[in-house]
């Protein structure tokens, strides 16, 4: 080969034309990998939310009062009076439905487990199976986990295994939503006020429109829930837009799956919750006290605690607990927003597994299948 200047030129110029080409393939190839990274990002948030509120903001008869998603809604936890006073059956102080859809209420037994073990399967084809071993695996034996909890921690639907334990946290382990919630307190004061003091719901109730009375030996207690069981309840959200804008920015509360709740609590003076157990110790129930009168106390797993007005107070329900206000009249009610909370131990492949699987609906479906 000849070298010259003519040739150098022809072959320079042929050099950038071949990567003026391999740009152009490179480009093509980066554009196809950001429509399909987009696409995924678009399904994913379409299924669970890039925000735990969002798109849960709905109206509908389904979705207020009744059974929610295989659990007992609201509803069905009350006075055991009424339409279906016959379904209802006292346990630990409270009212249990005895209907076959809600498995919060009934023994846990094969069914429930099949249908848990399921809709992981169903999770792991659509997605992975990677960090799913603690759920897999309580999944796959819960009927023996269950069975086998010693008798201070006994928690009623699903136990995670390998998930450290304590009837209390301290608030450091979710330190941004335990202040924000505190930031809040006046916030959340004014609007429990604005609710409490509605008319009563008809002549002759001694609690005002929204707020539910539950069983208990003894004195009142009444709730007024904004999240029952991971369903929003809108006509009470509408009340509380300041409350339901605080839960939106918390970022560790459980809005997707049937263990969340988001309530104002109310305990009259002389009023006692009997020991029992919540449904699973993936998360951490906490109490911002609005109210707290002298001689009311929360104990769990044996051991008590006070509220305090303006403090959170972080718990395992899953541990047996009870809640009682010895003060008289004069003292007034004790009064707290509650809400649901991660375990600051779950992983977040693990809370989205458990979103998936827990959706309200969900194991209700596959049971009919």
């Amino acid at each position: 080969m000849e070298w010259s200047l003519e040739n150098v030129r022809e072959m320079v110029a042929g050099g950038m034309q071949s990567i003026r080409e391999c740009e152009i393939c490179a480009f093509a190839i980066a554009m196809c990998v950001l429509l399909l990274f987009m696409w995924y990002c678009y399904r994913v948030g379409w299924e669970h939310g890039s925000s735990p509120l969002r798109g849960r903001y709905l109206a509908g008869p389904g979705r207020i009062g009744g059974v929610v998603g295989g659990f007992m809604s609201s509803d069905c936890r009350g006075r055991g009076k009424g339409k279906h006073g016959s379904m209802l059956e006292e346990q630990n102080g409270f009212a249990f439905c005895q209907s076959s859809e809600c498995f919060r209420c009934t023994s846990a037994g094969e069914s429930l487990n099949q249908r848990l073990y399921h809709s992981l399967q169903d999770y792991a084809k659509r997605y992975t199976w990677s960090g799913m071993g603690r759920v897999h695996k309580g999944v796959r034996d819960q009927g023996r986990y269950l069975n086998s909890r010693p008798t201070i921690q006994r928690p009623e639907v699903f136990f995670l295994p390998d998930l450290p334990s304590a009837p209390f946290f301290s608030r450091e382990v979710q330190r941004h939503d335990v202040e924000l919630l505190e930031q809040s307190f006046p916030a959340l004061l004014a609007e429990f006020e604005s609710i409490y003091h509605q008319p009563p719901a008809r002549s002759g109730s001694s609690h005002p429109t929204g707020w539910k009375a539950n069983s208990t030996p003894r004195g009142q207690w009444w709730t007024y829930y904004l999240v029952n069981q991971g369903t929003p309840l809108v006509l009470k959200v509408r009340r509380c837009p300041r409350a339901w804008r605080v839960l939106g920015q918390l970022r560790t509360f459980i809005a997707n799956n049937v263990f969340s709740n988001a309530c104002f609590s109310v305990l009259t003076p002389g009023a006692l919750i009997t020991d029992h157990y919540g449904p699973t110790n993936v998360r951490l129930r906490c109490h911002l006290g609005l109210r707290v009168p002298p001689s009311c106390e929360l104990v769990v797993g044996g051991e008590p605690q006070c509220w305090s007005e303006g403090s959170c107070l972080l718990f395992d329900d899953s541990f047996l607990h009870r809640a009682f206000h010895e003060g008289g009249a004069e003292d007034g009610p004790r009064v707290v927003f509650m809400v649901d909370l991660w375990h600051p131990n779950v992983a977040a492949a693990e809370r989205q597994a458990l979103d998936y699987i827990f959706t309200p609906g969900r194991l209700e479906d596959k049971e009919g299948k």
